[in-house]
């Protein structure tokens, strides 16, 4: 199956708290989107890995994805070598994405950033026709996407550019709300241990940063997204600023 865009998570929830508002609205338009998981955020204070694979399921019907994997790395301990890099390579070969999302370069959890790491390099070694790969004993063929780029999560980063995602908030609010284990609700898990993200507040800043990220160019709520190099354009008419 080719997709038009795969996503990159180190944890399942990565991608519903960092994109899943841009995911939404591109199924919305007929396209094509994926998510591979990295681990099974086995180390998560709340849940078990078990109940995070069950909800990951939930949230990606929630967002219409046409592909969910996830690769088993260590939560917390994965490493960047060759055999992490192959099952990476395994993935954007499989999928042959035009676009690949991933987790932001530098973030409040050290997985984020190594995992982004782990993806960038993957993807520039999936170009090499020389690495081969099989899968499923199937031998894969070469192939690198025409955009990386990185979606904002924890900390607060300038975008590059901004999605609006307006019409999409309640659904992704509904997509986090699947990860019921993780976040905040008053119904359940009230003997868990209290964690970061499973308070309301957590709620409130989700909703500000997508505020603030939106009124950079005049939507009311937006996703930020990085690139490690300038964007070329077709139609610089297009274009939109936030005058």
């Amino acid at each position: 199956m080719k997709l038009d865009l795969l996503v990159f998570a180190a944890h399942p929830d990565d991608a519903e708290l960092g994109c899943s508002g841009t995911i939404l609205k591109l199924v919305a338009a007929g396209k094509k989107v994926g998510i591979v998981d990295l681990t099974k955020g086995e180390l998560g204070s709340r849940g078990t890995p078990e109940l995070r694979m069950e909800e990951a399921l939930a949230a990606g019907n929630i967002m219409g994805l046409s592909a969910r994997n996830n690769l088993g790395f260590r939560d917390g301990f994965f490493t960047h070598d060759e055999a992490h890099l192959m099952a990476v390579v395994q993935m954007v070969r499989k999928y042959r994405p035009d676009t690949i999302f991933a987790n932001v370069p530098e973030d409040r959890h050290p997985d984020h950033g190594r995992g982004s790491k782990l993806v960038r390099d993957a993807v520039f070694l999936s170009g090499l026709r020389k690495i081969e790969t099989k899968l499923d004993g199937e031998e894969q063929e070469a192939w690198r996407p025409k955009n990386l780029f990185y979606y904002i999560q924890d900390y607060y980063h300038k975008p590059d550019f901004v999605v609006d995602i307006t019409p999409y908030w309640e659904q992704k609010k509904d997509a986090i709300k699947a990860f019921g284990s993780q976040f905040f609700n008053p119904d359940q898990n009230q003997d868990e241990p209290q964690t970061y993200i499973s308070s309301q507040g957590f709620w409130d800043f989700l909703e500000g940063r997508a505020r603030d990220v939106g009124h950079l160019v005049g939507y009311e709520l937006g996703e930020g997204f990085l690139c490690e190099t300038p964007i070329g354009v077709e139609d610089p008419l297009e274009l939109r600023m936030g005058w």
